[in-house]
């Protein structure tokens, strides 16, 4: 798929020379830096902006993927039950993570919209009601995770000693969601507005002290008790309550495109309303994306933990890939919302193209690696058979499609940093509910594939779900909608 964009709007309104890096080792500083909050994205060349905003946005997902791989690591140590816990609180999270990452798409698409507008005032009044938001949706969540851990558990098809042993695990990991959310919000304010480099920051501090914390109070290093499977939790409710007061502080002290006041904390009822809507639809379209995951764990759990374990591993591995793609596909949704934002919709359409086609080399790249040295790879984690073959297997099908699946996650957060939410929630419900799911279960069952014929199902809804995708951008409504 290739843009059918004017080749002019890829440079129209170039910066003044003298504002503008010389080579690629001093666009990286200044990425890593921050651009100067008076840098209009806007405008200038696109190539540029688009690095300036990835960059700092990749080296943040970069170091989510690596506390992922990480954490998994020390907690394998201690067999396949406990990765299995981690896997079946994982699928359940999966729906808290719809839920924070919705309200960011809200946030996104109308922060975004206020920043190329050159509005901070309304973009600030944005970015309080989200959180607001946040908060009140979150708390009664986290409430029914910590009370609901072990049925959830049991529901999910945990084995005697998960249910023993993991509950723990699962209370804090949910309890955790006021935390989380704020996690995803006011990252996704920062990085709306401009100030990616600043929500990079917040990731590494709080993966860093997920990953010192993490092994230490699961083994008992030094004073720290050993709580086993339950220290990787506490690690990371640790670690991320740390990043969330960091960002508070960088949100209020004035300096970033964003400055929040207490004037911003009362209540706007349009731009509450605005964001709801917004939050709400795009909510469900991850809702329906990440619940197919819970569903494939279930799938999984009917050939027993080895299985699960198989599929956690190989899917940590997946996502320690795709996050850093993440960071491409959300530095095109902020140049989308902020070029609508500024009557540039052609702007906006050849940055779309521009970061799926960078996307593909880098998840191109991924894939023959993946292809290559799965076996290898899923050795540094686990010394059991069976895991082992289930992973290597799942690792090799799912990153066949990543090629596809590139240009798929730049489309859908184009079409949520426009506003228009609606089309990627029905790609999903059609993609993951409609096929993927019945998919595998009738290759796992029925056909007699086991575990592999659910990964066969992930990697043909990727594939739908990027055709579908890029037929739907090129008409273009997306470029009417108002927020």
């Amino acid at each position: 798929m290739s843009a059918s964009v004017p080749p002019e709007s890829l440079s129209a309104h170039p910066a003044p020379a003298q504002s503008q890096p010389q080579g690629l080792l001093a666009l990286l500083r200044q990425a890593v830096a921050g651009a100067h909050p008076a840098h209009d994205f806007t405008t200038g060349l696109l190539g540029r902006a688009i690095l300036l905003l990835s960059i700092p946005m990749v080296l943040e997902m970069v170091m989510e993927s690596l506390f992922a791989i990480v954490d998994v690591y020390f907690v394998s140590r201690l067999g396949a039950d406990a990765i299995a816990t981690v896997g079946l609180t994982e699928s359940m999270l999966a729906l808290v993570y719809a839920l924070a990452m919705g309200l960011s798409i809200g946030a996104t698409a109308v922060v975004a919209r206020r920043i190329g507008e050159k509005d901070p005032e309304r973009a600030a009044q944005a970015a309080a009601q989200a959180l607001l938001l946040g908060v009140l949706v979150a708390v009664p969540v986290a409430l029914a995770g910590v009370l609901g851990a072990g049925p959830l558990l049991r529901v999910m098809g945990a084995s005697p000693w998960v249910l023993e042993h993991g509950v723990g695990f699962t209370r804090v990991m949910l309890g955790s969601t006021p935390i989380i959310v704020l996690l995803f919000l006011i990252n996704a304010v920062f990085r709306a507005a401009g100030d990616a480099a600043i929500s990079m920051r917040v990731l590494w501090l709080a993966n860093a002290l997920n990953i010192v914390l993490g092994p230490c109070l699961v083994f008992g290093v030094g004073p720290l008790p050993r709580l086993g499977v339950l220290g990787a939790a506490v690690g990371t409710a640790l670690g991320r309550s740390v990043g969330v007061l960091y960002q508070l502080y960088r949100l209020t002290r004035g300096d970033g495109r964003i400055a929040l006041a207490r004037r911003h904390l009362k209540v706007e009822a349009g731009t509450l309303l605005a964001m709801l809507r917004l939050s709400a639809s795009a909510t469900l379209q991850m809702l329906v994306g990440t619940a197919s995951w819970l569903g494939m764990v279930r799938i999984m759990a009917g050939f027993g933990s080895a299985a699960v374990a198989g599929y956690t591993l190989a899917m940590r591995i997946v996502m320690f890939a795709l996050l850093p793609s993440w960071g491409m596909s959300n530095a095109a949704a902020t140049l989308t919302g902020q070029s609508l934002g500024a009557g540039r919709p052609e702007r906006a359409e050849a940055a779309v193209w521009r970061a799926g086609r960078y996307n593909m080399f880098f998840l191109g790249g991924v894939s023959l690696l993946f292809l290559a040295l799965a076996p290898q790879l899923l050795a540094l984690f686990t010394r059991e058979p069976e895991v082992h073959g289930h992973a290597v297997h799942g690792l090799r099908i799912v990153s066949a499609g990543f090629v596809f699946y590139a240009y798929g996650m730049v489309l859908t957060q184009a079409f949520n940093g426009a506003g228009d939410t609606r089309t990627p929630t029905l790609l999903n419900l059609v993609c993951f509910w409609l096929l993927e799911l019945p998919l595998a279960y009738a290759l796992a069952y029925p056909v007699g594939m086991g575990p592999t014929g659910g990964f066969l199902a992930i990697t043909t809804a990727f594939v739908v779900l990027t055709v579908a995708s890029g037929l739907l951008f090129r008409k273009g409504a997306w470029k009417t909608r108002r927020v």
